[in-house]
C-alpha cells in the first residue's frame, strides 16, 4: 500500500472514531439530561400554543439520527384551551420521534430535523358555532418584533414521517367529515423568507370525504397512493399543491389543488382528471346522492374525466362541482335504451344560476354533439340539456335519417310493422325526467316518412308505397302529405289533433284527429280491418324498455277518435261501384258514426246516415237511406239482393226511390249477417218491370195463361216493407201492371213462415188503356171476377199458392 494512502485511512479511521466519540458523549448528555432536556422541548413546543402540550417519557434513540441526535417521545398530547367542553384531543401520539440538530443542541438550542409521528390520531375538530380546536395553534403577528432571540427562534421541522395515523377532520357547523388511515406519510420541508416548500408521499385509506355529512361521502374506502409537492406561502396564506399522479383505488388520477388559509373558512380549489376511467368507478368516487342517478347509467369504454371542486371547509355546505367528459365510440346504457357508436361532450355543473347555492336544484347537464345509433337508427342531438336534477327538465334538438323497418327492433311488432322506408325526423323537445326517463315531452319539429310499406297489425291492415310528415307545435300535431295505398286503393290525407302532447299521456281517449281525405279509388274491402275487434297481439319475447311506448301507442290507436272527411272519386264495395262520394265518418273506440254519406250509384244517387257499434264480436249497425232515382236492377245486383231468394237483380227493371231505417249485423269480412236485418223500407218504383218472377208466374200460368207473365211493367209501384230479420211484412199495397192489378199483404220469409194474401182481379188492365179518369180507373179495377189467393210455405220449402173464398187481408 502506498505511503499517501496509509496515511489518509488513518485520518479516515481517526475521524470515525471523533464523530463515535462525539455521538456517545452526546447520547450521555441527553441521558444525564433528559429532564431538562423535556422541559426544554416542551417550553420549546408550547411556546406558540393556546393550549397544553404533555410528554409522558423521552429517550434518546442513538442510531435512528444519526449523526444527529434522535429523542423518541411517548404519549404526546396536545389539547387546546377549550378541551374539556369538547373533548377531542388535537394529538394523541403514542409515538412520537424527534431528531434534533447536534450542534445547534450543544449550543443550547433546539432546532428539529425530523418529526416521526406513529400509532396516533390527529383530530381537528369545529364545533356548531365555529370554534376549532386548531385554535391552540397562535397566529403569528408579522407587525410585532419579539422580545428577545430566545422567542424570535422557532422550532422548523425539517423533515416528518406519519404511520399508522388516524387522521380526522370533524366540522359540525359546516357538515364535513375528513377521516383518513394514514399507512404512510412521509414529507421533506424546506423554507424561505416567503414560506415553505414540501414533498410528501402519501398511502393512506379514506374512510370520509364528506363535504356534507347530510349527503355522503366521495371516496369513501378507497386507497390512495401517490407524492405530491407543496407550496406555502405566508404572505398570501396560499397553499398549491402541484398536479401530480395519485392512484385512487386502481385508477390513477392527476390531481392539484390550493387552499386559502388566510381567510376565517378556508377555501379551497382541487382539480381532478382521469385519463382513462371507467363510468361505474367513476360514479363509485362520489357522493351517493350523485352515484345513486349516475349508476342508473353506464358507458363500456373508459372515458376522459376532468373534474374540479371549490368549497370551504367552514359551513358553506356542499362543495361546487363542476366536471367535463370527453366520451368516444363507445357503449351507452340508459335506463329506457342502448345507445352504440356513442359520442359526446358532457358538462356537468351543480351551479347553474350563480349565487343559487350548490343544490341539486341548481345543477345542470350540457351534452354537447351527442351522436349515437339507437336499434341500428344514427341520430345526433346538436346540445341536451338537463336542468333541476331534483325534478330533472330535459331540452334538446334531436335529428335522426334511418331506415323505417329499424323502428321494428325498437318498438316491437305487436303494433306497427315497418318492411321499408325512410324516415326524416327534427325534433325540439322539452320534457320531465322521471326515473331518469323521458316523460311527457313536448317536442316541436317535423318527422318525415317516405316510401314505407308499414301494416297495422292488431286490425291486419297493410299499407305500401306510404308517405307521412308530422308537424309537432308546441300543443297541436299536423298530418300532412299522407299517402296510402293498400291493394288498390289509395288515399290522401291531411290531419290536425289539438292539444295532442297533453291529451296522449293524460287522456288518450279524448284525442280527436280531424281528417281530409280523398281518394282516386277506395275499395271499401280492404279496409273491413276496421270493422273487427282487435286480434291478440303476438306473444313475444322483448324488451321491457319498450314495452310503454308500445302500449301507449296501442292506446292511442284504439282509444282516440277519429273524424274523417272522405271525397272520393270511386267506391268499390263487392259488387257495388259508385262515383263522386262524400262522408264524414266518426270513428270511436265504440264504433263507427256515418253522416252526410252521399254517392252517386246506378244513375242516381244515395245517401245514408247512421252508426256502427262493435259489440260481442260482431259489427252492428244501424242506417237511413235516401235512394234517388237508382237503377233497382243494378242496386239489387250491388248488395246481393238483400239476402233475397226468390226476388232477385235479375227479376227488376226500373228506378228507385227509397227511404229506408234499417239495421243488422256485418262480420269482419263485410258479409251481411242471415236473418240481422231490422227496419222498414218504404220504396217508389218508377217506369219498372217484373221480370221473369216466379211466383206470380206459377200463379198466372193458369189464370193468365194468354198474357206476357214474363215482362209485367208498371208505371209506377210504391210500398213499404217492415223487415224482421228472417221476415218481412209487405204492408198492404196496390200493384198495377200490364197484365193484372193485385192487392197484396202479409210475410215473406226467408226461411218458413211466408203467408201472403192476394186479391187478383181476372179483368184484364189493357181494357182500361184509353179512359184518362184516375178516379174511375180506380173504381174499376177491381170489378168482375176476384182471386183471393193465399201464398204459404209448402212441404218441399217452395211457396205454395193456394185458391182461398175469403181473408182478411193484411192478417
Amino acid at each position: 500500500m502506498p505511503r499517501w494512502s496509509k496515511i489518509a485511512l488513518k485520518i479516515f479511521a481517526g475521524l470515525v472514531a471523533l464523530v463515535l466519540i462525539v455521538f456517545t458523549a452526546l447520547g450521555l448528555y441527553v441521558n444525564a439530561n433528559k429532564k431538562a432536556l423535556l422541559e426544554t422541548i416542551t417550553k420549546q413546543l408550547n411556546k406558540n400554543l393556546n393550549g397544553s402540550l404533555t410528554i409522558g417519557n423521552m429517550e434518546p434513540t442513538f442510531f435512528k439520527g444519526f449523526p444527529g441526535v434522535s429523542i423518541s417521545l411517548k404519549n404526546v398530547v396536545m389539547k387546546d384551551s377549550l378541551w374539556k367542553q369538547h373533548q377531542h384531543t388535537l394529538l394523541d401520539a403514542k409515538d412520537f420521534d424527534v431528531s434534533v440538530n447536534t450542534m445547534a443542541l450543544l449550543t443550547g438550542t433546539i432546532e428539529i430535523k425530523k418529526i416521526g409521528i406513529s400509532n396516533a390520531t390527529i383530530y381537528l375538530y369545529t364545533d356548531s358555532n365555529g370554534y376549532s380546536n386548531t385554535a391552540i395553534f397562535r397566529k403569528k403577528d408579522k407587525k410585532k418584533k419579539p422580545e428577545n432571540e430566545e422567542d424570535s427562534s422557532d422550532a422548523r421541522l425539517k423533515k416528518f414521517n406519519l404511520s399508522k395515523v388516524n387522521f380526522v377532520v370533524d366540522n359540525q357547523k359546516g357538515h364535513k367529515l375528513f377521516q383518513f388511515d394514514v399507512d404512510e406519510l412521509k414529507g421533506d420541508m424546506d423554507y424561505s423568507f416567503s414560506g415553505w416548500e414540501a414533498k410528501l408521499k402519501l398511502k393512506t385509506l379514506a374512510r370520509s370525504l364528506a363535504f356534507n355529512t347530510r349527503r355522503g361521502s366521495f371516496i369513501k374506502d378507497k386507497l390512495l397512493e401517490g407524492p405530491f409537492k407543496i407550496n406555502y406561502n405566508e404572505d398570501s396564506g396560499i397553499i398549491d399543491v402541484a398536479p401530480n399522479q395519485l392512484n385512487i383505488g386502481k385508477d390513477p388520477f392527476l390531481i392539484g389543488a390550493k387552499f386559502d388559509t388566510s381567510k376565517e373558512n378556508t377555501e379551497f380549489t382541487i382539480n381532478i382528471k382521469a385519463p382513462g376511467i371507467l363510468w361505474k368507478d367513476a360514479a363509485a368516487l362520489l357522493a351517493p346522492n350523485i352515484s345513486a342517478k349516475l349508476n342508473m347509467f353506464d358507458l363500456k369504454v373508459p372515458i376522459d374525466v376532468t373534474c374540479t371542486l371549490a368549497g370551504n371547509m367552514g359551513p358553506g355546505g356542499d362543495p361546487e362541482i363542476n366536471v367535463t367528459a370527453l366520451v368516444k365510440d363507445n357503449v351507452l346504457t340508459t335506463p329506457g335504451a342502448v345507445v352504440d357508436s356513442c359520442n359526446f361532450k358532457g358538462v356537468f355543473t351543480n351551479n347553474y344560476e350563480k349565487g343559487k347555492g350548490f343544490t341539486d336544484a341548481n345543477s345542470a347537464i350540457k351534452l354537447y354533439q351527442f351522436k349515437g345509433s339507437y336499434s341500428e337508427m344514427p341520430f345526433s342531438i346538436d346540445t341536451m340539456f338537463i336542468h333541476n336534477l331534483d325534478k330533472p327538465i330535459a331540452t334538446g334538438v334531436f335529428k335522426s335519417k334511418f331506415e323505417i323497418s329499424k323502428l321494428n327492433k325498437a318498438i316491437g311488432e305487436e303494433t306497427l310493422k315497418f318492411t321499408k322506408g325512410v324516415a326524416n325526423v327534427r325534433l325540439a323537445y322539452r320534457a320531465d325526467i322521471v326515473d331518469f326517463k323521458l316523460s311527457k315531452p313536448i317536442v316541436t319539429g317535423v318527422v318525415d316518412i317516405v316510401n314505407a310499406d308499414v301494416s297495422y297489425v292488431p286490425r291486419k291492415l297493410n299499407f305500401t308505397n306510404t308517405a307521412i310528415s308530422l308537424n309537432f307545435t308546441s300543443k297541436d300535431l299536423f298530418i300532412k302529405n299522407i299517402r296510402l295505398q293498400s291493394g288498390k286503393s289509395v288515399v290522401l290525407m291531411d290531419g290536425t289533433i289539438r292539444n295532442f302532447l297533453n291529451l296522449y299521456y293524460t287522456a288518450p281517449e279524448k284525442i280527436l284527429l280531424n281528417w281530409q281525405i280523398t281518394s282516386p279509388e277506395l275499395h271499401l274491402g280492404e279496409f273491413f280491418g276496421f270493422l273487427g275487434s282487435r286480434k291478440p297481439a303476438r306473444k313475444a319475447k322483448r324488451n321491457t324498455r319498450h314495452s310503454n311506448f308500445s302500449d301507449d301507442m296501442n292506446d292511442l290507436f284504439e282509444k282516440s277518435m277519429v273524424d274523417m272527411h272522405l271525397r272520393v272519386a270511386k267506391v268499390y264495395y263487392n259488387k257495388f261501384v259508385a262515383t263522386d262520394a262524400t262522408a264524414d265518418l266518426f270513428l270511436s273506440e265504440s264504433g263507427i258514426g256515418l253522416k252526410n254519406i252521399s254517392v252517386k250509384h246506378g244513375g242516381g244517387s244515395l245517401k245514408v246516415d247512421g252508426n256502427i257499434s262493435q259489440k260481442g264480436g260482431l259489427n252492428h249497425f244501424s242506417i237511413n237511406t235516401t235512394l234517388s232515382n237508382v237503377d233497382i236492377k243494378n242496386f239489387f245486383y250491388s248488395f246481393d239482393n238483400f239476402g233475397l231468394k226468390s226476388l232477385t237483380s235479375k227479376n227488376l227493371k226500373g228506378f228507385l226511390y227509397s227511404k229506408t231505417k234499417i239495421g243488422g249485423s256485418i262480420t269482419d269480412q263485410g258479409k251481411l249477417v242471415t236473418n240481422s236485418l231490422r227496419g222498414n223500407i218504404a220504396f217508389d218504383v218508377k217506369r219498372g218491370a217484373l221480370l221473369k218472377f216466379d211466383p206470380i208466374r206459377n200463379v198466372g200460368k193458369f189464370a193468365f195463361p194468354f198474357r206476357d207473365l214474363d215482362n209485367i211493367t208498371f208505371e209506377n209501384l210504391n210500398g213499404r216493407f217492415d223487415i224482421m230479420g228472417p221476415r218481412i211484412k209487405i204492408n198492404p199495397m196496390q200493384i198495377n201492371s200490364s197484365i193484372l192489378n193485385m192487392d197484396v199483404a202479409g210475410i215473406y220469409s226467408m226461411s218458413t213462415g211466408t203467408n201472403i194474401e192476394v186479391d187478383v182481379p181476372l179483368r184484364n188492365p189493357k181494357k182500361d188503356e184509353d179512359i184518362t179518369d184516375k178516379k174511375e180507373i180506380q173504381e174499376r179495377r177491381m170489378k168482375g171476377i176476384v182471386l183471393h189467393l193465399l201464398a204459404t210455405d209448402g212441404e218441399d220449402g217452395k211457396i205454395k199458392i193456394k185458391l182461398v173464398r175469403n181473408h182478411n187481408k193484411g192478417k
